[in-house]
């Protein structure tokens, strides 16, 4: 098991969490990767931080957007220059934990799944544990994830083989979920390897922070423009979306210091 995995990972003024980021994808078992990070013309010191880590390991590899685009357009750019077998997603807040990539590819070839995730746990902006696990379903398709997508970007792996190197229009929010919506078109399934092998940094600062009303704005953008929707079709899935993240919000989060599902927001 020798196949290539490449990494796709935005920033916009990330110093604060890159370095991190950086050394959890450096501690991994699996050693055959490439990091492929794309600066949304940051304005701290986050190009510095990286230029760093690309001296050192030729493995990570780093450009510039030559103007905004966002998150969406940066995933765009990074995955344009994959070379690999596999395409894994990490945010430039998120961190893995060092088996991710070998427990995962593995659980991959064992049972031929083109399209994989996994369950991950909250920390704070200070990195420190929130005693939360979120969990995904066992199994997603292209019409379920149209109805509400409860898989985390960081935990997403798919093989370029068979699904090919997968972008989007241009979105600023939900981006992760018109990847989703795209690569369920092509195949027809997503698994769940049923791990917490990662933890998801939440606070003002994520790429996926903003207020539910606002994003109000992105859900109807995501089936109008990405699923190409009517306008009718899609302020119905807008509505059903934001109905079904709080139907099923219960099922998505345990508490681990007493086991029990919770409701956070």
């Amino acid at each position: 098991m020798n196949d290539l995995i490449s990494i796709i990972t935005p920033v916009y003024n990330g110093e604060a969490y890159i370095e991190a980021t950086i050394q959890s994808v450096l501690a991994q078992t699996y050693t055959n990767w490439e990091m492929l990070i794309v600066d949304d013309l940051s304005t701290d010191h986050t190009a510095q931080i990286i230029q760093k880590y690309v001296e050192q390991d030729s493995r990570i590899r780093f450009f510039v957007l030559s103007s905004k685009g966002g998150a969406s357009m940066a995933r765009n750019k990074a995955i344009s220059e994959a070379k690999g077998s596999y395409i894994a997603f990490l945010d430039a807040d998120d961190l893995w934990k060092s088996e991710k990539l070998e427990k995962q590819l593995c659980y991959m070839k064992a049972h031929d799944i083109d399209f994989c995730y996994h369950n991950y746990s909250l920390i704070d902006e200070a990195g420190k544990p929130c005693n939360i696990q979120r969990i995904a379903p066992a199994k997603i398709t292209y019409r379920r994830t149209l109805l509400g997508c409860s898989i985390g970007c960081l935990s997403v792996m798919y093989a370029v083989k068979n699904i090919g190197l997968v972008q989007t229009k241009r979105i600023d929010k939900r981006n992760d979920d018109a990847l989703w919506i795209t690569i369920l078109k092509r195949c027809r399934f997503g698994y769940l390897l049923d791990e917490d092998l990662a933890y998801y940094r939440v606070g003002s600062s994520s790429l996926s922070s903003g207020s539910k009303v606002k994003l109000l704005k992105y859900h109807f953008l995501l089936y109008r423009d990405i699923a190409e929707f009517d306008i009718f079709r899609s302020l119905f899935y807008t509505g059903t979306n934001i109905a079904v993240y709080f139907i099923n919000k219960r099922n998505r989060e345990i508490d681990l210091t007493n086991q029990q599902i919770v409701d956070k927001q």
